[in-house]
């Protein structure tokens, strides 16, 4: 498939100057050529840091992602302005296993494993292409942090639990080696105890060196482990700021945190939040 990203010239380009640290810039995603998407967005996630996106359905935050890891030309989705910087080096242009080579490793939503292979199957298939990492000692680190995974390594893994598959394809993600990892709804459909377990694992992951942009409906869960946020609506980032800033911030409270006059309200089912305000202004 032909790429037909513009490319922004090298003086509009920053670039990520560490290993792991991740820069978007100006960054205007097309859909089928007719319905743009993403209308300048610029996010960065410092090395070793967790930052969280936020953002009701259909915000963009997924294309986001797609952009970063590459994806989006399955997708019929083209970048028209802007650029991604990673590890110090632009990689906007780059394939998807190129980014991964670098150190960029993402989880989809839905978890994506592949339902008939084995829980070992699935990790080791994980570390196919990585370079530079030491896939049995990755594996032996990993089944240390899903015991449940070390428990069931030889069971295929479509018979697993909705919480133990996002263990799953958290793990494959991670025997890449990765430096940068992108979460999309971890905690999606999991029961809240199985929430927690994920948390405390991003949490470890992080703890570990890997820095983690993670894309969450449960606001709550995100702001607790993040550094840094950002509200993504209408493809445009309409608040920033640290992660207890925006967890006291009366918008983000009476929508994102389950409080004020839209308490009542499913936050998956809502698409526009007419707001009584304008963000930040």
């Amino acid at each position: 498939m032909t790429r037909r990203t513009t490319m922004a010239t090298p003086s509009e380009r920053p670039i990520a100057a560490e290993a792991g640290e991740l820069v978007v810039s100006n960054l205007e995603v097309v859909y089928n050529d007719a319905v743009l998407v993403l209308r300048g967005i610029s996010v960065s996630v410092p090395t070793g840091s967790v930052v969280a996106l936020l953002g009701a359905n259909g915000a963009g935050k997924t294309t986001l992602l797609r952009a970063i890891s590459g994806l989006l030309d399955f997708h019929r989705g083209d970048i028209t302005k802007g650029s991604v910087g990673f590890a110090g080096a632009d990689v906007t242009s780059l394939s998807p296993s190129h980014r991964v080579t670098r150190g960029l490793a993402q989880v989809m939503e839905g978890r994506r494993i592949f339902q008939s292979l084995s829980v070992e199957e699935n990790l080791r298939a994980g570390a196919i292409g990585a370079k530079g990492t030491t896939a049995s000692e990755t594996f032996d680190r990993l089944l240390d942090m899903f015991p449940v995974l070390a428990k069931r390594r030889r069971d295929i893994a479509g018979y697993l639990s909705g919480g133990e598959q996002q263990m799953l394809a958290i793990g494959r993600a991670l025997m890449s080696g990765p430096t940068l990892l992108l979460l999309d709804e971890p905690s999606l459909g999991l029961a809240p105890r199985v929430v927690e377990q994920i948390r405390d694992a991003i949490v470890s992951i992080n703890g570990q060196g890997t820095s983690v942009l993670l894309v969450e409906q449960n606001a709550t869960m995100a702001l607790s482990i993040a550094n840094h946020a950002y509200v993504l609506e209408h493809g445009r980032i309409v608040s920033e700021g640290s992660a207890a800033a925006l967890m006291s911030d009366r918008n983000v409270a009476d929508f994102y945190l389950g409080g004020g006059e839209h308490a009542e309200r499913s936050y998956r089912d809502v698409k526009t939040y007419r707001r009584r305000k304008n963000w930040g202004t």
